[in-house]
């Protein structure tokens, strides 16, 4: 999965690593204890803030920089590496999305898929509502718009927005 090949989500050994990571993830959003998030992610971010509600899947592939911020209901789905940036903060409701299916029928109802996956960059911020999709980078010091789905990457130092997102603007470092 971690290695962006096919696999199947109801494996019993992935499905026990996501339940585990789901339990954690109900314990956070009700008690905001931080110790759960440590063994979320196996390790100690530092400066990590996340505001409750948060998901993710299994929580082990995202890896995060210093002082990252996550406002309510991120959502999370590491079927591959997600990694997210120092000082890097993400509006209510941003969705990172690493899973792939096939767009054949047939394929897909076997219950395949596979991973790729997210790079966020150091001091960026997304806004509101963005979508990231899998394969995409985001590179340092980028603004996201509220609202864009980023299907492909960003360079750094850039304002993207829209649908799909595009950069508008280029940024001085």
């Amino acid at each position: 999965m971690i290695d962006c090949e096919v696999y199947q989500p109801w494996d019993k050994d992935l499905q026990a690593i996501r339940d585990k990571a789901h339990s954690l993830v109900r314990e956070y959003n009700r008690t905001a204890d931080k110790d759960v998030l440590r063994d979320l992610f196996q390790s100690e971010p530092e400066n990590l803030y996340i505001e409750a509600p948060f998901y993710c899947d299994y929580g082990c592939n995202i890896e995060l920089g210093k002082n990252v911020y996550m406002n309510f209901n991120c959502t999370i789905l590491d079927c591959a590496k997600v990694k997210i940036g120092d000082n890097t903060f993400l509006g209510p409701n941003v969705q990172l999305y690493t899973p792939c299916h096939p767009i054949d029928a047939k394929r897909r109802i076997e219950f395949i898929e596979w991973a790729e996956p997210i790079t966020i960059g150091k001091n960026c911020w997304l806004g509101g509502g963005v979508i990231v999709l899998p394969n995409v980078t985001i590179g340092d010091n980028c603004v996201i718009g509220a609202g864009s789905v980023v299907t492909k990457s960003i360079p750094a130092n850039s304002v993207a927005v829209g649908n799909p997102c595009k950069v508008i603007k280029t940024l001085d470092n």
